[in-house]
């Protein structure tokens, strides 16, 4: 028997990396999609961006975040606490004494795999403000983020908090991950303003293009196949039938929304502006992998895919109206994490009895307060301070010269 439990707890341990790992590759298709997304003169610098802030979360979640989502022993309902660092992994006579609340898998898997989710968070802020912010005040906004913010509301629901306890249903992140994400990314795009250009006096939207489409194609395809590990690692085990056959399910749930979601923004982009956009199917794509992410084992396959392709036609929807509202997000992300994030949490009830809309919209209202507010607060606080925006003569010439000193095709630089 011990030797059985042992195995179970290897098994759900290596599948807890792996799938961490899967994440951690998101990573790369977040880099990748937002590069693809904007003009070539300021590639450098968001790409930089994607890797510092992943090395950022990864710090500050060791020195507080971690413990701050799941304390010990929280001071209340809402708030953790803090402390600091990794308590030490677990005792093997721990996983066998066969107790009820006996561990099933590693300590430090968990923190990987949360670690992972942090910076996925904070990915979605990078591409709504690029273009135009500033490099360093950017990455001390994700040193905050990573190592209160996000912990904070993470911790309401699944470090016990109360949201937990009020019941609020949110599998994989959805609003934990997705929709928190796009709430610093809206507070960061108001302060902001929008990129130079972008708006006509008269209200007319003027389109950038993004310089390497192929490139924001691989990213999509990279974050598809990262969200296998982001939902069916969030089953949090796989040495049964029970899980096993969970994880199968939340694999195939995952890939029918995308499915789904690729297929309404693309023939909903054709009927709205008579041309197959590329960019609104890719967007399309992601909005069904967000929708699904708050309930990803209870529907149906056919459910997930009609749940996915109505992210798809909200994302749409959305990108027209922010742009309509005169909100600048270069790469759509608030649109796709956010209001299709809220989508996927309101989509919750119908396969998910045990969800309900009063409790999955006081979640919702709950996370994006203390996000936007927060978020309002740290950004201001850096715009008095350093300064959040590039020069409109750096804006011009692009922000890989200004922010980094190097450009990424130098080859199109006139000698």
């Amino acid at each position: 028997m011990e030797q059985l439990t042992e195995l179970s707890y290897a098994l759900d341990t290596f599948y807890f990396l792996m799938s961490g790992a899967l994440v951690m590759w998101m990573a790369a298709g977040f880099a990748m999609l937002e590069a693809g997304l904007v003009r070539s003169k300021n590639t450098t610098e968001i790409l930089t961006k994607n890797i510092a802030l992943f090395a950022i979360a990864c710090i500050m979640y060791l020195l507080c975040g971690y413990n701050m989502m799941y304390p010990g022993e929280a001071v209340n309902a809402y708030w953790p606490g803090i402390s600091f660092l990794l308590s030490p992994d677990n005792a093997q006579a721990d996983v066998i004494s066969g107790a009820e609340d006996a561990p099933y898998y590693s300590g430090r898997a968990d923190f990987f795999f949360q670690v992972v989710f942090v910076a996925t968070a904070m990915s979605i802020v990078s591409g709504a403000v690029a273009e135009r912010m500033k490099l360093w005040a950017f990455l001390f906004f994700a040193t905050v983020f990573t190592a209160v913010i996000y912990p904070v509301q993470g911790f309401w629901k699944w470090g016990g908090g109360f949201l937990q306890e009020l019941g609020f249903q949110d599998f994989a992140g959805s609003g934990v991950v997705h929709l928190c994400g796009a709430t610093a990314a809206l507070a960061g795009v108001l302060i902001l303003g929008a990129r130079t250009g972008k708006y006509g006096p008269n209200g007319q939207v003027r389109p950038i293009p993004g310089a390497n489409l192929p490139l924001a194609t691989l990213g999509t395809f990279i974050l598809w196949l990262g969200w296998f590990g982001f939902n069916g690692g969030s089953q949090l085990k796989i040495s049964n039938v029970s899980d096993a056959n969970a994880v199968a399910a939340i694999f195939v749930n995952t890939n029918m929304a995308a499915a789904g979601g690729v297929i309404a923004a693309l023939v909903l982009a054709r009927i709205l502006f008579s041309k197959a956009d590329l960019t609104m199917a890719l967007n399309g794509a992601l909005a069904g992998l967000v929708a699904i992410t708050a309930e990803p084992l209870t529907p149906s396959a056919g459910y997930a895919t009609l749940i996915g392709a109505v992210g798809g036609m909200l994302v749409v929807l959305s990108i027209v109206a922010l742009d309509k509202l005169r909100l600048d997000d270069p790469v759509g992300a608030i649109s796709v994490h956010g209001v299709v994030g809220i989508w996927g949490l309101l989509a919750v009830p119908i396969t998910n009895s045990d969800a309900n809309t009063v409790t999955q919209l006081i979640g919702i209202g709950s996370i994006f307060a203390w996000t936007f507010v927060t978020s309002i607060m740290v950004w201001v606080l850096l715009d008095g301070i350093l300064g959040i925006r590039v020069s409109q003569e750096d804006e011009y010439e692009g922000v890989d010269i200004s922010e980094c000193g190097m450009e990424a095709y130098p080859e199109f630089t006139k000698g």
